[in-house]
């Protein structure tokens, strides 16, 4: 199997980043909006003019978040909720875990390829930005 066949690649990456940010425009948020590979490693970053810097980190950690567990962060954030069975979740791997909408998986058919990440709104916001993104990697 090739590595593009096995991952996100860096020109989808730079598409994924496009449509993300196109999305934030529309909405009128500034937004942090990061891309891990397969491996979980930053791949593409952007982050727009006058989006939150504290958000920067939060970005690449949800997208780290979604590609480690291949879970959208708003639903582990969900299943992590106290008496559910994920929860403590978000104190694992040296408090890495982000469980706040907004991560999403990347996947080329049933194969998840790596994630983005998109911080700097509400969740809904931050959620909508992200799955606009993840559109882009199937065009």
């Amino acid at each position: 199997m090739s590595s593009t066949a096995s991952s996100v690649t860096l020109e989808e990456a730079r598409r994924i980043l496009a449509a993300g940010t196109a999305k934030a425009e529309e909405i009128g948020q500034p937004m942090n909006i990061a891309v891990v590979c397969s491996g979980g490693h930053l791949l593409a970053f952007e982050r727009m003019p006058n989006a939150w810097t504290g958000s920067v980190d939060i970005s690449i950690k949800k997208a780290w978040t979604s590609r480690a567990f291949d879970i959208e962060t708003g639903t582990l954030g969900t299943l992590s909720q106290s008496g559910d069975q994920f929860f403590g979740i978000h104190a694992s791997n040296d408090g890495k875990v982000m469980i706040f909408a907004g991560g999403v998986p990347l996947k080329r058919g049933d194969q998840v390829v790596g994630a983005v990440g998109v911080s700097g709104g509400l969740g809904a916001q931050d959620q909508a930005v992200a799955e606009a993104a993840a559109k882009a990697l199937s065009l």
